[in-house]
């Protein structure tokens, strides 16, 4: 994804980078959402070129990829912390984060010396505690959809809260600037998961213990059956 992301960013600034070569060590400190999108939609198509090529059900990788996403959002969002990006609104009290690097403000366009709320933190916080969630939710029963249904709520939820503090300059204001294009998606998010996980067959997914006790006591029942014979 962030490879995808970085090439698009190539070639969008080309010929500055023709003009300024070692611009490029600095294309990691860049995070704008269109990048996001294009990395998102780049990862999305290539683990479903996969997953059909390996013919792997869909529930079963987005069950398996849950938690590692979650930790790779965790991850990202703590390099935008630390490089300037994907900044928040100015904060008055608190905790807050005043940057002073020239290469943020010129990548970037990150405010220096105003304190602003540190949200990428908030972010990426919640990302973590996410993929713990998620990671716990796999030792229950429950059915294939039920940690991807838990991670796209717990996505959505986190992605429209923590825009509340972000700076919307560019991302898509809305509706007389009540919301902004990602909390959007985060509200679709929320309702995709609130969908799966609705149990609308009563069906669901037991957990290893209980495969095993079931095949012990078939086991056991054939045992029986052959010696009574």
């Amino acid at each position: 994804m962030a490879t995808l992301s970085r090439l698009v960013l190539i070639a969008i600034n080309l010929s500055d980078l023709r003009k300024h070569p070692t611009w490029l060590l600095a294309l990691a400190l860049i995070h704008h959402p269109l990048l996001t999108a294009v990395g998102i939609v780049g990862a999305a198509t290539a683990v479903l070129a996969y997953a059909r090529w390996a013919k792997l059900p869909l529930a079963v990788v987005a069950e398996c990829l849950a938690a590692p996403v979650a930790l790779g959002v965790a991850a990202e969002q703590t390099g935008a912390l630390l490089a300037g990006s994907d900044y928040g609104r100015q904060a008055f009290s608190g905790w807050v984060v005043t940057y002073s690097s020239d290469v943020a403000a010129q990548w970037s366009g990150t405010p220096l010396g105003i304190p602003l709320y540190p949200v990428q933190a908030y972010a990426a916080m919640g990302a973590l505690l996410l993929a713990a969630v998620c990671f716990f939710w796999q030792s229950l029963p429950r059915r294939t959809t039920d940690v991807a249904a838990v991670w796209l709520l717990g996505a959505g939820i986190l992605l429209f809260v923590t825009e509340i503090f972000r700076d919307w300059e560019g991302r898509g204001v809305l509706f007389h600037g009540s919301v902004d294009s990602p909390q959007l998606v985060g509200l679709g998010m929320v309702l995709a998961g609130g969908a799966l996980l609705v149990d609308w067959h009563s069906s669901r997914v037991v957990s290893v213990a209980e495969l095993l006790d079931a095949d012990l006591g078939d086991a056991d029942l054939r045992d029986a059956g052959t010696r009574k014979v």
